[in-house]
């Protein structure tokens, strides 16, 4: 038995995950052990929970495996600080305490993670050879090109390459400070919201304006060229030697400061969202066109942070020139603790490599479980009443009945998902044909901005018939947008751009069948779930599909804001006990909220309070 270790940490989503003879047997984000949302420390609790999967200690591995190459990090931080001063001093002075400390002596920092019971070599990675092979390793492709987009590395902040067998070869690349990654955080920044987390509020936000700044972005900060290659002006920018990411010449341009955070949105915001999101699809669609000529492979895999931008990847799938494409579920930095062993068992090992038509990520449901009798055991610690059911299919169809009846219902059931999506095992379900769940679900229950749109989750045969979405066209983990199948968008002349509740009176001129996941452009953001791979998920799906004629549910984290992702049955009681959630499903019993204690609005309030708004 061969077990491979691969650890992320230090910048953003720290993670471990495991494999043994190659099989993916755990991976998880420290943040959901923590409960420190983007927990960049060292993943102990992570690491821990992948061992106990594996029945091993850290002195049984062969292997462990870091993401990047922190000294060669380091020279780009040196170099970049050089070339600014003395305007990134401040910015030097509070970074090197950290490298100093810890990030220049990974190997003992690493050693001292695992306990000192692994006494082996460590193997460091590029921050986007991780990528790619997170991207290609596990994709259904016998060959296949890579293409890997995100803020920086190490360098690199975009690269491609190919990837054959049990091989992987990156053969160009992009170099910071020009990043697509950045480019989008910086606007993220300016219109108020915070970066490595709002940058899908930027994107939900997008529909809202119209995109009248792309010639001004295209003339001014981005020379974008045929090949998708692009310089951008860093006049404009700070990121390369300060605290904040857009200069004040950028504020000149769009003729305001940034915006602060909580204020209210206004239309600048909108139609810069919407801008930038045009600019990154022209940029995504531009570099796969040149690839595609370059490498010739019908098939495209990618990874990164930028490969959660499921706009730009429905847009890729429609109008880009692969046949086929796959983006690793855990596309940001915590799916390269898994590229990392991925690229020691295959590349370093030169282990063969299986290719699976369906999935060799197990859905990505690879965290923890806890079985039923300890989400009772707990249950009745508290004191909280419940009902137990006998069998899936009668929970399943009690589950449907709930959700019919306008209830909102949480489920913890499962291995819990890796990655940002939440998809099926710890999410929050409720009925996408009530026209105000959407906002009932933001305000009520998220404690979000109400603008933000909710996934819808489909029967995976039932796809094509509520989405503009081709019947050969899977979307298991919630990467792609496409249109609702009649969804009518209707002008109006909502001019209440500056308040709080930006662009509501918009939503009101979508018209659809399922109208809580209708984006205000009529498109979804779809999760297709196939009864092999959910099948708990999927009967719920058939069930309420036998009592409403409708295969089509609301889909989002269980969560609120400024919280993780729940993990335990401990969280999944919180965060049912002080939200407005209808009914907890824990495995195979069911908490109703009318049945519990009552909980007063300060106790809620002080609940929330310990979480930060983001």
């Amino acid at each position: 038995m061969t077990s491979v270790l691969g650890i992320s940490a230090y910048y953003h989503d720290s993670a471990a995950a495991l494999l043994v003879d190659g099989r993916i047997v755990a991976a998880a984000q420290e943040e959901r052990f923590t409960r420190k949302k983007h927990d960049a420390a060292f993943p102990a609790q992570a690491i821990d929970y992948c061992l106990h999967e594996a029945g091993i200690d850290a002195s049984d591995l062969d292997y462990v495996g870091f993401y990047e190459k922190p000294l060669l990090k380091f020279d780009r931080l040196l170099e970049s600080y050089l070339a600014f001063a003395p305007r990134g001093l401040h910015s030097f002075i509070r970074a090197m305490p950290a490298w100093l400390r810890e990030k220049l002596h990974l190997p003992r920092e690493l050693r001292r993670g695992l306990g000192g019971k692994f006494r082996k070599r460590f193997v460091f990675a590029e921050h986007h050879e991780s990528h790619a092979a997170s991207a290609f390793f596990p994709s259904p492709f016998e060959s296949a090109a890579i293409l890997t987009m995100d803020g920086v590395g190490e360098w690199a902040t975009s690269s491609f390459g190919v990837g054959q067998g049990n091989r992987i070869e990156l053969t160009h690349q992009l170099q910071f400070p020009h990043s697509l990654g950045l480019l989008y955080s910086a606007v993220t920044y300016y219109c108020g919201f915070r970066v490595n987390s709002g940058e899908y509020k930027l994107m939900g936000l997008a529909p809202y304006g119209d995109p009248v700044y792309v010639d001004t972005l295209l003339k001014h900060v981005v020379d974008l060229k045929d090949d998708g290659s692009f310089r951008l002006d860093m006049r404009y920018f700070s990121y390369p030697y300060g605290l904040r990411m857009t200069s004040p010449k950028f504020h000149r341009l769009f003729g305001r400061m940034p915006r602060r955070p909580e204020s209210p949105i206004d239309e600048l915001d909108m139609n810069l969202a919407a801008s930038i999101q045009k600019v990154t699809e022209e940029v995504v669609l531009r570099t796969a066109r040149h690839i595609q000529r370059v490498t010739r492979e019908r098939h495209l895999c990618l990874a990164g942070g930028v490969a959660l931008n499921c706009v730009a990847n429905g847009r890729l799938l429609r109008e880009g020139p692969f046949e086929k494409i796959w983006i690793q579920p855990a596309a940001g930095d915590a799916g390269g603790a898994l590229g990392v062993a991925s690229l020691i068992w295959h590349q370093l090992l030169e282990q063969p490599r299986q290719v699976i038509d369906s999935n060799s990520q197990e859905g990505v449901l690879l965290g923890p479980r806890y079985a039923p009798e300890e989400c009772i055991d707990y249950v009745q610690s508290q004191r909280l009443p419940y009902q137990q059911f006998e069998s899936e299919q009668m929970l399943c169809a009690w589950i449907a009945s709930q959700l019919k009846a306008q209830k909102v219902v949480a489920v913890m059931q499962g291995r819990m998902e890796f990655g940002p999506r939440a998809l099926g095992a710890r999410s929050i379900l409720a009925d996408p044909r009530d026209p105000t769940m959407q906002r009932q679900l933001n305000l009520k229950i998220k404690h979000r901005e109400s603008f933000r749109p909710f996934a819808p989750i489909v029967l995976r045969e039932r796809a094509s018939e509520y989405f503009d979405l081709a019947a050969a066209v899977d979307s298991p983990y919630m990467l792609l947008v496409a249109g609702v199948k009649g969804a009518e968008v209707q002008q109006t002349n909502a001019t209440n751009h500056r308040s709080l509740d930006p662009g509501w009176q918009r939503r009101q001129a979508i018209k659809s069948d399922i109208p809580a996941v209708t984006h205000v452009d009529g498109s979804a953001r779809i999760q297709t779930v196939d009864a092999k791979e959910q099948p708990f998920l999927h009967q719920i799906l058939q069930q309420f599909n036998l009592q409403t004629g409708c295969p089509v549910l609301i889909n989002t984290s269980f969560n609120v804001r400024g919280e993780p992702l729940v993990c335990s049955p401990q969280d999944a009681v919180r965060c049912f006990l002080n939200t407005d959630i209808d009914v907890l499903i824990l495995e195979n019993i069911a908490l109703v909220k009318a049945d519990q204690p009552l909980f007063t609005e300060r106790e809620r309030a002080a609940y929330r309070s310990q979480f930060q708004l983001d």
